[in-house]
């Protein structure tokens, strides 16, 4: 019993060393991608001129949408866009990027649904339960993008929140520069292993490089995370559902922060909806503070960021924070426009009923690839 016990804490402990090397990771792969889009541009008018693909916010927007659609991961998408930021991508662009990326990432939760399929009235709620977060996200975008063109409310409103942490973009950073030491060693290693490339060629396989160990970091990470905190968060879940929408807005931020992955969250619930045990009602709150959680990944990720771009780059994480608080206040909070993804959600779960399940296929490709897709290619 005790070599069982003792087994247990090893692996934990195990399990906790993987968290903290996964999350370094993060921080190094964010600041490679950074620095290679930095030397690949020449600066920020270079930068300019790179990202003419995405020259306009639909653009951008759909952009995000298809590249989280791909890599099922807002988490690993944001903080990808946090890079592109710290290396000259203007905060313009990356703000839609960030709104598709939210779209992008409930892909994952539908796919879950589709598991429901052949379950009749059992796979009308777990499809309505996966749609409702997609719905939702595409009404922020639709209410909030526009404002956010017209007025900027979201970029000012972070600029002044990072601001009051580590100054503006003209001033001084040494406040961040702790670091630089920690990254360092990492990012010799980097450089020495591109240094036989020329110039451009070393910048494109730094920025590759890096996006592949975020990719592999956060999936690590979330895999790790899985398993230490998932009996406690469906524990929370439990608990927290029953007690009213704030409860269960902050039990899904909650969770999410836990496992650091909104589609993992999402997806946690649309099994327990097919089945019954819960509402869409009851869940609505839940996956909106999933959406609020996984801000925390671009966060941490902007914090490797240092120099003249960190005010930038970190603005980009806290925009995203804002905008799916903002997104939660005012859609949950004005009753029409709550019931707005609820009667969505249940309609198209309706139409998707036997016998016409081809409908949630063909939803799941039109929505997330195929609209977008066209959309950017007609646009550009």
């Amino acid at each position: 019993m005790t070599h069982a016990s003792d087994d247990y804490k090893r692996h934990q402990w195990l399990k906790w060393v993987g968290v903290a090397l996964s999350t370094y990771f993060i921080l190094v792969a964010v600041n490679t991608i950074g620095n290679g889009f930095k030397e690949i541009s020449g600066g920020s008018d270079g930068a300019q001129q790179i990202f003419e693909f995405a020259s306009h916010p639909v653009a951008a927007l759909l952009l995000g949408v298809i590249a989280t659609s791909l890599v099922q991961s807002s988490s690993t998408v944001t903080s990808v866009i946090v890079g592109l930021v710290a290396g000259g991508l203007p905060l313009s662009m990356a703000v839609p990027m960030i709104m598709g990326a939210n779209i992008g990432t409930t892909v994952t939760n539908t796919i879950v649904s589709l598991g429901h399929l052949k379950q009749g009235q059992e796979f009308r709620r777990a499809f309505a339960a996966s749609t409702i977060h997609d719905f939702f996200n595409w009404l922020a975008v639709l209410l909030l993008l526009p404002l956010e063109l017209a007025f900027g409310f979201l970029e000012k409103s972070a600029s002044a929140i990072v601001s009051l942490f580590i100054g503006s973009e003209n001033l001084s950073m040494s406040g961040l520069n702790f670091m630089k030491p920690l990254l360092s060693p990492a990012d010799r290693m980097i450089e020495f292993s591109v240094s036989g490339l020329s110039g451009t060629s070393a910048a494109l396989a730094m920025i590759i490089m890096g996006m592949g160990m975020i990719l592999c970091a956060v999936t690590f990470l979330s895999r790790l995370l899985r398993a230490v905190m998932v009996g406690r968060a469906k524990l929370l879940l439990q608990k927290a559902l029953g007690r009213g929408p704030l409860s269960g807005v902050a039990s899904g931020a909650a969770v999410t922060v836990l496992v650091q992955s909104s589609s993992t969250t999402t997806s946690l619930i649309v099994p327990l909806v097919g089945s019954g045990t819960l509402s869409l009602r009851e869940v609505y709150p839940f996956t909106l503070g999933a959406n609020i959680g996984t801000t925390i990944t671009a966060i941490l990720a902007a914090t490797a960021i240092t120099g003249p771009v960190a005010h930038a780059a970190m603005t980009i994480a806290v925009i995203h924070l804002l905008f799916n608080i903002s997104s939660t206040l005012l859609i949950y909070g004005i009753p029409m426009l709550r019931n707005i993804p609820l009667w969505c959600a249940e309609k198209l779960s309706e139409l998707a009923a036997s016998p016409r399940q081809w409908v949630a296929a063909g939803y799941l490709a039109s929505a997330f690839f195929a609209i977008p897709g066209g959309i950017l290619a007609v646009s550009n």
